[in-house]
């Protein structure tokens, strides 16, 4: 079975897909990330040395962002921004 057959199967049971669309911030704050990294034209041990890190800590940190075991602070994600040539911006957003 493919990830896609998975997924779609797995977000059929209501406690599942509560779940998945509560990570949704998450999902959307890597997807920004990745996509500011890769405009930057830096790989993860570039923007570890720029952060006065080790490229596994920059790993860790894009993956932590998909379930890994704990969340980066504001920052350690500022960091990350200034890193790659941005700056952090935090919006509330009224539903």
């Amino acid at each position: 079975m493919k990830h896609n057959e998975i997924k779609k199967r797995a977000l059929k049971r209501k406690n599942v897909k509560t779940e998945y669309e509560s990570l949704e911030p998450e999902f959307e704050l890597l997807k920004t990330m990745l996509k500011a990294r890769q405009k930057s034209g830096l790989t993860q041990a570039q923007v570890a040395e720029r952060m006065g890190t080790k490229p596994p800590a920059v790993t860790r940190l894009e993956s932590s962002l998909t379930g890994g075991k704990h969340s980066p602070s504001l920052l350690t994600i500022k960091k990350y921004a200034e890193a790659i040539g941005y700056r952090l911006q935090i919006r509330f957003i009224r539903n």
